[in-house]
């Protein structure tokens, strides 16, 4: 299990059968859902505001969640992939989302509900989403409708995906996955 580390009196919490990598990071006031997933160089700081994570979400190797102290927070809905590298700072990501590899969504940016960000795409400070768009480029613009195929064979099934490969290592490793109730690794290593 990776760092699982308290600040300013927040720890982090995590729903049942969340797998967290060995170099992930989660630290201070975060609370995330069921079935989510936290992979290898990850990084959810929680430090200077809050970051809210819902069920079945899979945040993919080497991604930053940040907030602005006092101004933006994170929240993320449930069933949404978010790939390699993307960075997301304080913005707000509805259900039935896919964020693409190395996407930047910048703080009260809004993501609606059954959309898809491009890969290497930025959206701007503020940027309202609409429900079922796909947007992309720099800056991220509507490029048209999410077809409800791709809804189906995208959205979900990359979710889903991400449940049975973080089962693959929880079998291989026999570690990884934090049942709800379960400490901190703060708190485990100081009862010993």
């Amino acid at each position: 299990m990776g760092l699982i580390k308290s600040v300013r009196g927040f720890t982090p919490k995590l729903g049942k059968g969340c797998y967290v990598a060995e170099t992930a990071v989660i630290i201070g006031d975060v609370i995330a859902g069921d079935q989510c997933s936290f992979w290898f160089s990850v990084v959810v700081r929680g430090d200077v505001n809050s970051i809210r994570i819902g069920n079945k979400v899979n945040i993919q190797d080497g991604t930053v969640l940040h907030c602005l102290y006092q101004r933006s927070v994170i929240e993320i809905g449930h069933n949404v992939s978010i790939g390699h590298n993307v960075v997301i700072h304080g913005a707000n990501i509805h259900d039935n989302v896919l964020i693409g590899m190395g996407a930047i969504l910048l703080d009260n940016s809004v993501i609606g509900e059954n959309s898809i960000i491009a890969a290497g795409s930025v959206v701007l400070a503020g940027t309202m989403v609409e429900p079922g768009s796909i947007y992309g480029g720099v800056p991220a613009r509507r490029l048209k409708d999410v077809d409800p195929q791709q809804t189906s064979e995208m959205i979900n099934r990359i979710a889903d995906d991400y449940i049975m490969y973080s089962g693959w290592y929880d079998r291989d490793e026999g570690q990884g996955t934090r049942d709800e109730g379960q400490g901190t690794r703060d708190e485990v290593n100081a009862t010993g």
